[in-house]
Formats: C-alpha cells, sequence, structure tokens
C-alpha cells in the first residue's frame, strides 16, 4: 500500500477501530474496547486481524497506526483552510518560530519553556520512562501556524495527569484554529487513559483565560506571586478538565 492511499477493511466494526486510532494515535486497548458497540469476542477478533493485515500494532496494551499516513484533518472556516495533525520531526523549526511568535505577543511561560526544551532536545516528540511528550500542529500551505501540547509524565503518581498548552500564531487567531487543537489534544489524552489536563497561565494573559474558560475549563488554583515578569511578580492561574 502506498502512503497515500487509504485502508479498506472488511467490516464496518474493523473501519470504526481503526479510525478511532488513527484520530488520537495511540489507544490504550481497554480504553478502545469502551467506546465501541462490540461484544469482548469481536473486538479481539476484528482487532487481532487489523493487526495481522499490517493496519495497527500493539505494544503493552497501547495501539498505534502501523501506516504513515492518517491522523490528518482538513478544516475549511472563514475561508481559511488549514490541517491539524501530530506533530513530525520536519516541524521543528516551524513549531520553534510559531511559539515564539505566540509569547512575543501574549505572556506565556510554559510556552516559553516548551521552546527551550525543544531546542535543548533538538526533538519534536520525546518518549522514555520517565517524562513523554505529544504535538499535535495546524498547518496551513504546509506551514505550522499553530501547537497544542501535552506533557506527559510517565511516574507512577503522576500518569493520570497531562499539562496541555495551546497557541496560534496572530496573523491565524479568530480563525477556529485554536479550538481544533484544543479539541485535539483533549481527545488524545481522554483516549489513552487520562484523567485530567491542566494548564498554567499568567493572570494578565487575559485571552488565554477566557479562551480556556469558554471551553470547559475551570480555575483550579492560583499561586500568588508566581512568576516574575518584566520586574513584577505575576499570579499563576492553574486551569484545569477533567476526562
Amino acid at each position: 500500500m502506498g502512503a497515500t492511499e487509504r485502508p479498506t477493511f472488511a467490516t464496518d466494526a474493523s473501519r470504526r477501530l481503526y479510525e478511532y486510532v488513527e484520530r488520537n494515535g495511540t489507544v490504550e486497548r481497554h480504553k478502545l474496547l469502551d467506546v465501541v458497540s462490540l461484544s469482548s469476542e469481536e473486538f479481539q477478533s476484528h482487532l487481532e486481524r487489523l493487526k495481522a493485515d499490517g493496519y495497527l500494532t500493539e505494544e503493552d496494551g497501547t495501539l498505534r497506526i502501523e501506516l504513515e499516513f492518517g491522523a490528518v484533518t482538513a478544516y475549511d472556516i472563514d475561508d481559511l483552510r488549514f490541517v491539524v495533525r501530530p506533530g513530525r520531526q520536519s516541524d521543528f523549526d516551524g513549531l520553534i518560530e510559531t511559539i515564539r511568535d505566540v509569547t512575543s505577543a501574549e505572556t506565556y511561560v510554559v510556552a516559553e519553556t516548551i521552546a527551550e526544551e525543544l531546542l535543548y532536545e533538538h526533538a519534536v516528540t520525546r518518549h522514555n520512562t520517565v517524562k513523554s511528550r505529544m504535538f499535535f500542529v495546524a498547518t496551513v500551505d504546509g506551514d505550522v501556524v499553530g501547537w497544542t501540547h501535552l506533557d506527559l509524565p510517565q511516574t507512577e503518581r503522576l500518569q493520570g495527569t497531562a499539562q496541555q498548552t495551546v497557541g496560534v500564531r496572530e496573523a491565524y487567531q479568530g480563525n477556529g484554529v485554536g479550538n481544533k487543537l484544543l479539541q485535539r489534544g483533549v481527545e488524545w489524552a481522554e483516549a489513552n487513559g487520562y484523567r485530567k489536563v491542566y494548564n498554567s497561565v499568567p493572570i494578565t494573559n487575559d485571552r488565554a483565560l477566557e479562551f480556556l474558560t469558554v471551553h470547559g475549563w475551570d480555575t483550579e488554583a492560583i499561586h500568588k506571586n508566581h512568576y516574575a515578569i518584566d520586574g513584577e511578580y505575576v499570579d499563576e492561574v492553574v486551569m484545569a478538565r477533567e476526562l
């Protein structure tokens, strides 16, 4: 099968299983069973066929697509066409530029830290026994214009929560790009067994706080004088969404 061809399926159930994994990048086996209306026997049969056909692969109970294509969604909103997909190493420079564009307009300390980590490690994805991360990007004509990032601790007592950031270049704000990125990250976290996502924002970043509130996030904590910004101490607002 060529890299741009879509797979074909013998049954609708197999198609639904594959498309759910494709949509979320990786999915825990038990979570996938929860979202499809199949008996355990039917689920097992369809899953084994998908793996035998080379469409899905499984490692330690986690499923992912085996092929290079997929997990790409195109949107047309207000005359803007953009694509949301998993981040790749080839997006490295575009991610750095986009994060810096966003943080130059609004103070977003966590995002600034992510940019520094990317530069230090020179790797978009990271998966190890201590900490992992996942990026989804929004692109217009192949150029990165927005991102959502999930910081995924691997230590046992922190595995249920993920820190999510999201940002869109100023020139592309107001077209639904941020909405789709935030949604994609939340869906991925839920599909992979996380119980909560949270975001830490300076109290001075009104735009980010309003954006998260509109999308159902709640203020979970306020850390007084947490940041030193332009010579002044600024509170940190921790916002969260239960999954």
